[in-house]
């Protein structure tokens, strides 16, 4: 093996936005994180459902249901055509003619 190859590996700290510290070795050094799993939800089982700004609402609204278009012009009175009916139609006419 050549000499000098591998990179220095001294022991380094990781320190949490909780206060959570863990002692580990790394060739980065010591730093810090902002979740841990001392305090992220899906390790510690302590979930937070946040609505910002009515974001819930906002895609609810969005996406809840709609009349078909075609059901709101036969509401209005002006009954719209099945959409089969128009081939139809004219398959009657061709064989009216011959």
């Amino acid at each position: 093996m050549k000499a000098e190859l591998h990179p220095v590996y001294p022991p380094s700290r990781i320190t949490c936005a909780c206060g959570n510290v863990v002692e580990t070795k790394s060739t980065r050094g010591s730093f810090t994180v902002e979740v841990c799993s001392n305090c992220h939800p899906f390790y510690t089982g302590k979930y937070k459902l946040l609505d910002t700004a009515g974001r819930v609402e906002k895609f609810r609204k969005k996406y809840e249901a709609k009349p078909a278009a075609g059901a709101a012009k036969a509401a209005e009175g002006g009954a719209a055509p099945a959409e089969g009916a128009a081939p139809a139609a004219k398959k009657t006419a061709k064989k009216a003619k011959a």
